[in-house]
């Protein structure tokens, strides 16, 4: 049976919801986002979508309706933005695209309330996220929030600062749409490094686990560009060396904070070979253009 995707509406779809979150975000009934305030976003502007099996509930977004402050100039109206605080889809369910195909079901959802603005936060680290946020979505990420949920217990963020990036969609920007129709492809490696960005935190393995480990201080861009390098799986590394995985979340918050402060934003992300391994990156270049392009 095909995948359905489709508004979430009824009493019992929105126990579903529920049920999938306690399913991902397990050991922390706190993190669950309860059925009746779904119910109420649903009804009063939120976007609640869900993938279905049948009757089954495999996977959902979560979106309500904010305000952005970024851009005092801009009209009244033009403020207004949704708020993605849920994307999730059950493992077994994952590798066909649904993450995508939420997305782009929300993405309807909001152009037809006319407003152009997607936001959410995801964890730096989790290159998965940052796959289909930046290198599929075509999102920027100009923030960087230290510790932005304070201390988490459910089995995904438990023991580190909740660090996050947040990423902006400008959901009907010549730039989102290019990357979602094929014609703007991230940039590879290759581009980056010929135009002389400097890979900021390159990584190193030991020969006792193989594992990357972030260098002790980081090299400061002189040019456009610059690179930052994270963990191909995060959630492994965390689970074999939570030292190790603390390591990586403070130098990936330095390069981050130090970058922007420094007037760059992402807009790359990416895997490649290199230097014998695949590893991950952000691209970043200037942030000296609108944030809607």
């Amino acid at each position: 049976m095909p995948i359905e995707i489709r508004p979430i509406q009824t009493l019992d779809d929105f126990v579903q919801v529920e049920d999938v979150q306690r399913e991902i975000w397990s050991d922390s009934e706190t993190q669950i986002v309860p059925r009746h305030l779904i119910n109420v976003t649903a009804h009063s502007g939120g976007a609640v979508i869900g993938a279905f099996d049948g009757e089954r509930l495999i996977g959902f977004v979560y979106s309500f309706i904010g305000t952005d402050e970024h851009e005092p100039r801009r009209p009244a109206m033009a403020h207004l933005k949704h708020c993605s605080h849920m994307l999730a889809v059950l493992p077994e369910y994952r590798g066909h695209d649904l993450g995508l195909k939420l997305k782009l079901a929300q993405r309807d959802f909001v152009n037809k309330q006319g407003i152009r603005l997607v936001t959410w936060t995801f964890d730096p680290l989790e290159s998965r996220n940052a796959h289909l946020n930046i290198g599929r979505l075509g999102a920027i990420v100009t923030t960087y929030a230290n510790d932005a949920y304070g201390e988490m217990v459910d089995g995904l963020n438990a023991g580190l600062p909740s660090d996050r990036l947040e990423a902006e969609w400008w959901i009907t920007s010549p730039r989102v749409r290019e990357r979602l129709e094929g014609g703007r492809a991230a940039l590879n490696l290759v581009a980056y490094l010929q135009a002389g960005a400097p890979i900021v935190n390159a990584s190193t393995t030991a020969p006792d686990d193989g594992l990357p480990r972030p260098p002790e201080t980081l090299t400061q861009p002189t040019g456009m560009f610059a690179l930052v390098e994270v963990p191909r799986d995060f959630q492994s590394l965390k689970a074999y060396d939570g030292v190790l995985a603390r390591d990586w979340r403070f130098n990936v918050r330095e390069a981050f904070c130090s970058l922007f402060e420094g007037g760059y934003m992402v807009t790359d992300f990416f895997a490649e070979e290199h230097g014998g391994r695949l590893r991950s990156f952000y691209g970043l270049a200037p942030r000296d253009v609108p944030r809607e392009g």
